[in-house]
This record gives C-alpha cells, sequence and structure tokens, in this order.
C-alpha cells in the first residue's frame, strides 16, 4: 500500500510534543496516529460547567459537548493551528462532530472583567461606519501577523449585522474573514453577554458556507452561558461597581483596537482547513468518535 506524504509547517510540528520527530515530513498513517492520540487525550464534558473566573455557568446539554481550557489549546494551536496562548475558558462542540471533521465548527469561551458595560449607546451606533474602522484596523494587525510568521487576513465584511437583546443584555453579530490564500473565508460569529463586573466572550470559529447551521444554532447556544446570581448585569450597583471605559461599539469594533490600534485577538482565531486529513475516507473520523462517545 502506497503511503501519501504531506507537509507539517514547523511551527505545527514543533507543537507536537506528544508526536515529536526530527523531519518535517508525516506519512498520513503517523497522522492518523497522532489524531487518535490527540482524540483519546481530550475529556468531552455535559451538564453544567462552572466558570468562576467569570462568575458565570455553561448548561451543556444534550447535542453539545464543553471541553477544559487545556483542552481546548491542543485544538486551537496543535489541531487548527493558531498562534499560542489563547487562554480560553473552554470550547462548545456539537457533539456529532470531532475537532477533526472537515466540517467541525466551535465555540470559544473567554471572560474580559473591565467592569459594567453600559448599553446606552446601543441605539446609536454606525454600524457602517464602524465596519469601515474596522477593515483598516484589521489591515494594520495583518502587517503584524506577516512579521511574525503567519498569514495575512482580511476582514470582508459584515456576515450578519450586529444585533442587541436589551432585556437579555446580549449581544451578537458576525464577520466575514479572510486567511492568506484559503479557498474558504472564516466565518467569525460573536456572541458578549453582558454581566455587573465584565462581558463573556463567546465566539464561533466556521468557514463561511456554514453560515446557515451556525445561524440554525444560534439561539441554542446563546442559552448555554448565564452569570450566575449577584454578578448578573441587572445585579449592578452605581456606588460600589467598576463602569468600563467602553460601551458596545468597542465591544463590536474590538477594544484592543480601541486602544492599541490592532484588532481583538478573538479575530485571529481560525481553524486551518487543510490541517485536516480524509484519512481513508473519513473512516478513522467515524471510529473515534464512535468509540470516544460511546
Amino acid at each position: 500500500m502506497n503511503i501519501k506524504h504531506f507537509v507539517v509547517p514547523l511551527f505545527l510540528l514543533f507543537s507536537m510534543t506528544s508526536f515529536a520527530k526530527d523531519t518535517a515530513e508525516l506519512t498520513e498513517e503517523e497522522y492518523v496516529q497522532w489524531a487518535q492520540e490527540t482524540w483519546d487525550s481530550l475529556k468531552p464534558q455535559k451538564g453544567d460547567i462552572p466558570l468562576s473566573a467569570a462568575k458565570a455557568t455553561l448548561h451543556i446539554p444534550e447535542g453539545f459537548y464543553y471541553l477544559s481550557p487545556g483542552d481546548s489549546e491542543t485544538v486551537l494551536v496543535d489541531v487548527w493551528g493558531n498562534p499560542p496562548g489563547q487562554n480560553t475558558l473552554g470550547m462548545i462542540f456539537p457533539e456529532d462532530m470531532t475537532p477533526f471533521d472537515p466540517n467541525a465548527w466551535a465555540v470559544t469561551i473567554s471572560y474580559e472583567e473591565d467592569g459594567y458595560v453600559s448599553d446606552e449607546d446601543a441605539h446609536k451606533i454606525d454600524y457602517d461606519d464602524m465596519l469601515d474602522q474596522m477593515k483598516s484596523d484589521t489591515a494594520a494587525a495583518s502587517k503584524e501577523r506577516v512579521k511574525q510568521g503567519y498569514e495575512a487576513i482580511e476582514l470582508v465584511g459584515w456576515a450578519a449585522s450586529p444585533f442587541y437583546d436589551a432585556s437579555a443584555h446580549k449581544l451578537h453579530w458576525a464577520k466575514e474573514i479572510k486567511f492568506g490564500n484559503e479557498d474558504v473565508n472564516t466565518l467569525n460569529y460573536n456572541i458578549r453577554v453582558l454581566g455587573r463586573q465584565g462581558v463573556l466572550v463567546m465566539n464561533f470559529i466556521a468557514a463561511m458556507d456554514q453560515k446557515p447551521v451556525i445561524e440554525s444554532k444560534l439561539d441554542d447556544v446563546l442559552a448555554l452561558a448565564e452569570f450566575d446570581n449577584g454578578a448578573k448585569y441587572g445585579d449592578f450597583d452605581a456606588s460600589i461597581d467598576k463602569v468600563a471605559a467602553y460601551g458596545l461599539g468597542a465591544l463590536i469594533a474590538g477594544k484592543v483596537a480601541a486602544k492599541t490600534g490592532l484588532i481583538a485577538a478573538a479575530l485571529l482565531l481560525f481553524k486551518k482547513f487543510w490541517i485536516v486529513i480524509l484519512a481513508a475516507g473519513g473512516a478513522l473520523i467515524r471510529k473515534v468518535f464512535q468509540r470516544k462517545s460511546s
């Protein structure tokens, strides 16, 4: 049997601590072994997941599973090819997918404790003007990425215009992003849940052609996260609580952009679709998932 070879980039190869090699070439068989070992090392979870750092809780029902911060770093860096040090609070996947599936999508979770974000400016935001500024900031960030050895990025435009639910204090929007010369653009669907002392950040990572699927799951994902009693948006006490130095507009544009001229780190997360190998017609993916879920 002839074994196909493919080249793994050095930054990915060096991150494979459990599968170190002297060369940057892996056979398909070796990749399959590494993928199997990586998937077996992950520990999917369901039920109520406390996020103590955010004073919030995830309610993971049937249909989804949660990966811890450590497992999420493995997926984001080793499997999907993002820069290391993402510092998430975990990731959420649909339960019928593994990170190795070519059509896999996921939601990253993090928390920004910058204070209470006022929503008073929600009805005043000009999203067209904001998009122009965000494109400019993205171009600046792209130059820095290229200097660091990563692909250029381009903000193509809104994939879904920003929408704020004033009763639930949840904000969501989507951006279409192009990485380098990738044939398939990336969909970054963003959710922000406002709390008393900060914001819970939830970002979908998917391809543009998955937008209908993501939007069909949006309400389900919006319902997964909530702040604990005492930390909810309505628990804000103006006499003792800190107020954030930015409003809803900066959450959408990226507060890092507002401060440094660069886009928020969340925009940089993506999935390197060329890393995923359809070994044996996808038999590996079916095999490892069935065994893991049994």
